[in-house]
């Protein structure tokens, strides 16, 4: 690989998790070189409901190919979203959407977040899971956030 592909799919990585707000990290594993391998929490503000923030604890590899943005993160993470102000709805939503997607790799893996309408409980359900080019992960993590009755959903 080129340094200058190299270089690009790092600031694409960096793009693509550029609505995180980092909230605090944990070392799990000492490295000599290199960062540590750690778990990092971090927020993301639903773009399509006002008031909803989801928190996802996921494990970060350290090292030396973590230091570069080589090394491939393990496909578990966790997942809480919580009402965090006024809920409401700019515009409908639709009944199963991805809310976002991070690279968990340089090239193959990505971490993602499904945001799903459960209409007869006016409920929002949401799943983190990780899926790779060849072959995705069954871990998954999922939660819920209740709307009050008094705010459907809207549906497109």
């Amino acid at each position: 690989m080129t340094k200058s592909l190299i270089a690009a799919l790092a600031l694409a990585a960096c793009a693509a998790s550029s609505r995180a707000e980092p909230v605090g990290e944990v070392d799990t594993v000492f490295k000599w070189i290199g960062p540590d391998h750690k778990i990092v929490v971090d927020a993301y503000d639903d773009p399509d409901v006002a008031g909803v923030t989801c928190y996802v604890s996921r494990a970060k590899t350290g090292g030396i190919k973590g230091g570069l943005g080589l090394a491939e993160d393990k496909a578990e993470a966790s997942i809480a979203c919580r009402q965090t102000g006024p809920i409401s709805f700019p515009k409908p939503l639709r009944q199963q959407d991805e809310m976002f997607s991070e690279r968990i790799s340089l090239v193959f893996k990505k971490l993602r977040v499904v945001r799903m309408v459960d209409k007869p409980r006016n409920t929002l359900v949401y799943l983190t899971y990780s899926d790779r080019v060849i072959e995705g992960s069954p871990q998954n993590s999922v939660t819920a956030v209740p709307v009050d009755r008094g705010t459907p959903i809207p549906l497109r």
